[in-house]
């Protein structure tokens, strides 16, 4: 019978997701940024002290502050709703009625198992229902929700719901092909393994759509 350790273990080294939305305390946005930083300093060097690592080096004195900042700032900066991209919506004007696709998305983002990086492209589509976004706003979007601890699955859905909901449309996608340093570097070590999830939602849930999307994908494209 396996106990809690066990099971715990099993949910990381499986990669599973408990929900859709990112796991976060109604007491998230109590301490403001620079007191995040301060404490998670405190806790840094404590873990690198424990590692037996020499803080009066030069080299990592200033390493537990470089690393708060980085957490708070930067790589866990789509935790901050504050920091969400204003997805502006434009009318369709030219009456565009194709699918739309941005492809090669890059994604950097954060396993929540292990705290190692997630590193892929997104491709994302869809279709106006009368709204059209930014391109440049699909790339913010991607890019918010892969600043947290994630699970793959969970950030490919988080993208198809944030574009539904400010496009008014259910005709959105989402494709994600991304190498997991959790499996690549530590536990099986596989170097070449990549990760593919995706997310479809209205009309392209019809296989053709669906089919006509994913040809898009593999296009090249000359400069």
């Amino acid at each position: 019978m396996k106990n809690g350790l066990d099971i715990i273990d099993e949910v990381g080294d499986n990669h599973m997701m408990s929900s859709v939305d990112t796991p976060l305390r109604s007491d998230a946005f109590e301490l403001s940024d620079e007191e995040k930083i301060a404490e998670i300093e405190a806790h840094f060097e404590k873990i690198m002290q424990t590692l037996g690592l020499d803080l009066t080096d030069d080299s990592l004195k200033g390493t537990p502050k470089r690393v708060a900042k980085m957490f708070v700032k930067e790589i866990f900066g789509g935790l901050n709703p504050e920091k969400a991209p204003k997805a502006s919506t434009f009318d369709n004007k030219y009456n565009y009625t194709e699918m739309l696709v941005e492809k090669d998305i890059t994604v950097y983002s954060t396993c929540e198992h292990h705290f190692l990086p997630i590193v892929g492209k997104a491709h994302v589509a869809y279709f106006s229902e009368g709204k059209v976004i930014g391109l440049s706003k699909m790339n913010r979007i991607v890019d918010y929700y892969a600043k947290r601890p994630q699970v793959q699955e969970r950030l490919t859905i988080q993208v198809v719901k944030h574009l539904q909901k400010y496009l008014g449309t259910e005709d959105v996608a989402c494709v994600i092909d991304a190498k997991h340093l959790c499996v690549n570097s530590r536990g099986i070590r596989d170097i070449q393994s990549s990760t593919v999830t995706s997310e479809f939602g209205g009309r392209f849930k019809d296989p053709e759509t669906r089919k006509e999307f994913l040809n898009y994908l593999q296009m090249k494209v000359s400069l």
